[in-house]
């Protein structure tokens, strides 16, 4: 643990706006950065820290009577040091957008066209934003907490 606290340190030596809130428990680390700075902080851990791996890249809803409403989760990976580091962004509903990271991991291109299509969250600079396993004419966000659970057409209960 204190060898992931070691690259918050180091994030925060390269810019202490970078780094809002570090959260540690149960053996993970997660940095909350401002949504402006996601890109400058994962070229920052691949190029300087090893952190070469995106492994996974999701989003959470965390209800419509939440501010910010919407987390998006860069869980990375270092196969250089073998340790995994969470990055986290968090975005208001009216404003649900944030950079794609597509130009730094290719693999982030599917995790953040998931992310758009169960949530709705887009990817500012995404080479090809659009639905992945819902389809095209899908209305809504499956994912959202407020979404019908039977969806937006009228059911009768006869």
């Amino acid at each position: 643990m204190t060898e992931l606290i070691g690259f918050v340190e180091k994030i925060r030596e390269r810019d202490s706006n970078w780094v809002t809130k570090v959260v540690e428990a149960h053996g993970e680390v997660t940095v909350f950065v401002p949504k402006e700075a996601i890109v400058d902080v994962c070229r920052f851990l691949r190029d300087e820290h090893g952190f070469d791996m995106l492994a996974d890249l999701c989003g959470v809803d965390r209800g419509p009577e939440e501010d910010p409403r919407f987390d998006v989760n860069y869980h990375l990976f270092s196969t250089q040091h073998y340790k995994r580091l969470r990055l986290k962004v968090q975005l208001p509903e009216d404003a649900a957008s944030v950079q794609s990271v597509t130009e730094i991991w290719k693999t982030a291109n599917w995790h953040e066209r998931e992310t758009y299509d169960l949530f709705g969250v887009r990817f500012d600079g995404h080479p090809d934003l659009r639905r992945i396993l819902l389809p095209s004419d899908f209305d809504g966000h499956a994912l959202r907490k407020d979404y019908p659970l039977r969806g937006y057409e009228p059911y009768s209960m006869n």
